[in-house]
């Protein structure tokens, strides 16, 4: 019964669950709205593994602020009906690759929340090589 975004973008992913690759950043965009006077904003991350097993997700301080990460020049203090877009770089920790679900809330400065959703993901191994290629097929000069 809390607020849902307006829309809820994943890079590289149309349909949940999401693929992440352990250490690198799951990037969200957030498009929400707000009903009040916001100052200040803070992301709160809870993770359920096997169904039955939920912890709290700890963020470093610079991502979890949301007002230094709004975009299209979006700042605190947000006013009521204003939306505007967090974009949210989630970190990958190395954990066991299995299926998460995560609950994101933005919660304000009286601890109110501000937009909540869940998101099912897949944690993958990556690669290991992180050289990026690019081809030519038509052989352009």
């Amino acid at each position: 019964n809390k607020p849902f975004p307006l829309e809820v973008r994943v890079h590289g992913c149309v349909t949940p669950p999401c693929n992440v690759i352990k250490g690198t950043d799951a990037v969200f965009e957030i498009d929400f709205a707000v009903d009040k006077f916001i100052t200040n904003m803070t992301t709160l991350v809870r993770a359920t593994t096997l169904g039955i097993i939920t912890v709290p997700y700890e963020l470093p301080e610079d991502v979890a602020d949301v007002c230094t990460n709004l975009m299209y020049g979006a700042i605190c203090p947000v006013y009521p009906t204003e939306d505007v877009t967090y974009l949210f770089k989630f970190p990958v920790g190395e954990y066991p690759e299995i299926g998460v679900k995560i609950e994101i809330s933005l919660v304000d400065q009286d601890r109110d929340v501000a937009t909540c959703f869940m998101c099912d993901i897949k944690v993958k191994k990556g690669s290991g090589n992180t050289t990026v290629y690019e081809l030519d097929f038509l052989n352009r000069k």
